[in-house]
């Protein structure tokens, strides 16, 4: 289960591995376009009271050419203490698996992606014994995807793009794009893509953002926005009642007006396709009135 900003930006990879294509297309690294993509442990311990762990590690098997490890790591701000750290990932996992090994750092802000390039050396005098030359994704080199089609065409990628530039001033393109996007998908990837987002957005005032526009996508279980409580409460009573109580239940959560005549008609109403179509539009009406624009009998 992802958990943090932070691992979402590197799990992402695991999940959805078909986005490895275009991110070595963004990299310049060449990889044949079919390859076998397998998830290895984590962790590179090997000094008990040293515990060290590399974010994701994935062994990637192309079909020509050389097998290779590729180490993920998110970074959020900028630490001296990963160029060593880093370095040791990479000797370890050489020495461990005897592949090639490349480092990803994956980071959403500007200077900490400048910074993750490097290089890292280690040596004495002007002798380097060792240099790290990570390959950074960052907000200058990830694509602003604000095309509802061409983010409809990769959503892994297009999900990676809203958290990569979830603090950039294209944010609510961006979102209101993946939103449409995942309109026409199936509810389970959609699902996955907005609980993956809402999680790696952090605190960003482009959650608020996305978690607005995903109450008009669909119900997702556990996510405790206004549309789901009042489906679930719809669901369990089965009845017109129920229905009724769902729309009244969101209007009062988005602190929307009710009139005592709105009221009455919803309680009153017993046909379960007007009480629905009401329902939907308790999501974003201002005035309860609203809701009965559309009806002759208005």
């Amino acid at each position: 289960m992802v958990t943090s900003p932070h691992e979402a930006s590197h799990r992402i990879f695991q999940d959805r591995p078909e986005i490895l294509t275009p991110v070595f297309g963004l990299l310049g690294v060449p990889i044949p376009a079919k390859a076998v993509v397998e998830v290895l442990a984590a962790d590179v311990t090997e000094i008990r009271p040293l515990e060290r762990r590399v974010d994701s590690v994935l062994r990637i098997e192309p079909s020509e050419g050389e097998a290779f490890l590729l180490a993920i790591e998110a970074q959020g701000r900028r630490d001296e203490r990963k160029g060593s750290s880093w370095a040791y990932y990479v000797a370890y996992l050489k020495a461990k698996y005897d592949l090639l090994v490349l480092l990803l750092v994956v980071c959403q802000e500007r200077s900490t992606a400048s910074w993750a390039c490097g290089p890292f050396t280690c040596g004495v005098d002007g002798w380097t014994a060792q240099s790290t030359h990570p390959l950074v994704l960052g907000p200058d080199n990830v694509p602003v995807i604000t095309d509802a089609s061409v983010a409809a065409r990769d959503l892994a990628m297009a999900t990676f793009s809203a958290m990569t530039h979830g603090r950039s001033r294209d944010a609510p393109a961006i979102l209101e794009a993946l939103a449409r996007a995942l309109r026409a998908t199936d509810e389970r990837s959609a699902e996955y893509y907005s609980e993956m987002l809402d999680i790696g957005l952090g605190d960003t005032p482009a959650r608020a953002t996305w978690r607005e526009l995903m109450t008009f996508v669909t119900y997702f279980p556990g996510r405790g926005t206004f549309r789901e409580e009042a489906y679930l409460e719809g669901k369990a009573v089965g009845t017109a009642e129920g229905q009724a109580g769902s729309i009244l239940r969101v209007l009062e959560q988005r602190a929307v007006p009710v009139s005592e005549a709105a009221r009455e008609r919803i309680t009153s109403c017993n046909d379960p396709d007007t009480l629905n179509h009401w329902l939907d539009l308790a999501v974003t009406v201002t005035d309860s009135a609203e809701l009965f624009a559309e009806d002759p009998e208005s």
